[in-house]
């Protein structure tokens, strides 16, 4: 269905290729998963399939990619949109009306579809991706979550044959991303569609793979083949995968089931044993950000009601729930962006963020947040560095050595739109912590990075609480909250419906338990690193 033949993509400021030595065959009905770490090419692959690359991203594709027998270096996006439907990692870029449903529909009347198919498939595609409800929304009041689901179903409607998608399920709650993977799961096996997937949360889709897709570097030759013999060699892996390794378990498990199967030797091991302590954030400390009673209502809705969070020097703490529960709608409130109907936001030295001047809540609060074009406006990376180290007043390099930190092969003279949604992301949270403010607030800082960088990130976020800073996150990460969070709070149509602990909180929740305590239930272990860390201890001397 979809063939490569010994493809290379070189972009014009490239100095090396992008993609090189792609010579494969995704087959028809193949679910099939790419992955590999942040920019060695996955979006230029899937860009290739459906045409974008080279008819609008510019460069040089050398070899040919053909779609159900044709050629895309002779048939561009529109004439292969019956045949392959796409969603990016930005489901905003992705939109051409206003409304929900005229939004899934806009794809049929492009391609002249008979208006009673239009409106029958509307309505599946409804009741498919959970969105019945929002049917009359306009796209612009939906939360990242529910916009990711418009955008895949609007590539559904027409029922492509070819479904190219990249990290779809980035910004999906864990039960929504469970629906969505359903529907693709009944569209490759029900209706054969071909579906070639890049995801960088593994853990969420892997064992639906029927083949995985490894780019290993940038310009590296890709590894086709069976999941666990690819992830067995792979440089980004799953927790499941990873304790595996660990455990010595051979071919590693691609599920929580498999996992738990094999798992009773390695929880007698850890019988007895404890996570190492985690540093404690200071106790008894005046908080730095302090909501009481807060209630925000936009238009004639009420997002939030009733919020209490307190939060002192040196905690981080993980907001979760579902897509719509207010999240974003409290974080761009504790920066001043909505004013509060009822109640209080209040952060240390008593400023009150919506009545306060920008140049003052700076030194206070920092909100990096889902989209970070929000954040950006020079012409390169360098020039976005150099001015937030001016308005941060840090030494000059301050902000290039951030990005430098967490994302290494991100170039100083690229422009910001050139980079992957991961890449910007992690430039506009380096903007952000150039000027480290005590209060900083990360809306889905995980979106689009691989797990080596999901590492440094949180290993960052670790120096920052233990310099007193505090964290606040939005995250449906559960693995993010797992590792970093001390607490965990839940939101609920706008009301908080849990805060504790973050072993507490997320190992009595199916949805937010990390792959780890799932397999090593009931101990309490989250993570790969805490049963790495016991097992070396246990073997001690």
């Amino acid at each position: 269905m979809i063939r490569f033949e010994d493809v290379s993509v070189t972009y014009a400021e490239g100095t090396a290729p992008a993609l090189a030595g792609v010579d494969l065959t995704v087959e028809e009905g193949e679910l099939c998963l790419l992955v590999g770490p942040s920019g060695v090419g996955k979006s230029t692959l899937l860009n290739a399939v459906c045409g974008l690359v080279p008819h609008f991203t510019g460069g040089t594709l050398r070899g040919r990619v053909t779609v159900a027998g044709r050629d895309t270096r002779t048939h561009p996006p529109r004439d292969l949109a019956d045949v392959v439907g796409t969603v990016g990692q930005d489901p905003l870029a992705h939109f051409v009306t206003d409304t929900v449903e005229d939004e899934l529909a806009y794809g049929m009347e492009s391609l002249g579809m008979a208006p009673d198919v239009m409106r029958r498939r509307v309505e599946e595609t409804l009741d498919l991706l959970g969105l019945a409800d929002l049917r009359d929304r306009p796209l612009a009041t939906l939360s990242g979550g529910q916009q990711q689901r418009v955008a895949i179903g609007s590539v559904l409607t027409p029922h492509p044959r070819v479904l190219v998608l990249d990290e779809p399920t980035s910004a999906l709650d864990p039960a929504a991303a469970e629906e969505v993977l359903a529907v693709l799961q009944r569209l490759v096996h029900d209706l054969g569609t071909t579906v070639l997937m890049a995801e960088h949360r593994l853990e969420r889709v892997v064992q639906y793979a029927d083949r995985v897709l490894l780019l290993p570097a940038p310009g590296g030759a890709p590894v086709l083949g069976d999941p666990a013999a690819v992830l067995a060699r792979s440089p980004v892996r799953p927790p499941v995968v990873a304790l595996g390794r660990l455990a010595g378990w051979e071919p590693p498990p691609l599920s929580v089931r498999d996992a738990r199967r094999r798992a009773g030797a390695l929880r007698e091991r850890l019988d007895g044993l404890r996570p190492a302590p985690v540093r404690e954030p200071g106790a008894g400390q005046a908080p730095l950000l302090d909501v009481r009673g807060l209630a925000v209502r936009r238009g004639r809705a009420e997002v939030l009601r009733g919020v209490r969070l307190a939060v002192g020097p040196g905690e981080t703490v993980a907001l979760m729930g579902r897509n719509g529960a207010g999240k974003s709608t409290l974080l761009r409130t504790l920066v001043g962006m909505h004013a509060p109907a009822a109640g209080s936001v209040t952060l240390a030295g008593g400023v009150v963020p919506h009545r306060a001047k920008p140049a003052e809540l700076l030194r206070h609060a920092g909100l990096v947040p889902q989209d970070p074009r929000d954040l950006l406006f020079a012409e390169t990376v360098g020039g976005e560095c150099a001015a937030a180290d001016a308005d941060a007043g840090a030494a000059p390099g301050t902000c290039r050595a951030l990005v430098t930190r967490l994302l290494p092969d991100v170039r100083e003279d690229a422009h910001p739109r050139d980079l992957s949604e991961g890449q910007r992301l992690v430039l506009a949270l380096a903007v952000v912590l150039t000027a480290a403010p005590p209060v900083l607030l990360l809306d889905e800082p995980t979106r689009g990075l691989d797990y080596a960088a999901k590492e440094r990130l949180a290993a960052v976020l670790r120096e920052l609480a233990a310099q007193g800073h505090c964290v606040v996150l939005a995250t449906h990460d559960v693995e993010l909250a797992a590792d970093v969070a001390h607490r965990v709070v839940v939101l609920a149509e706008g009301e908080v419906v849990a805060d504790g602990p973050t072993p507490e909180v997320v190992v009595g929740s199916p949805s937010f338990a990390p792959q780890v305590a799932k397999v090593l239930a009931p101990g309490p272990w989250l993570t790969v690193g805490q049963v790495a860390g016991a097992l070396g201890r246990e073997g001690a001397p």
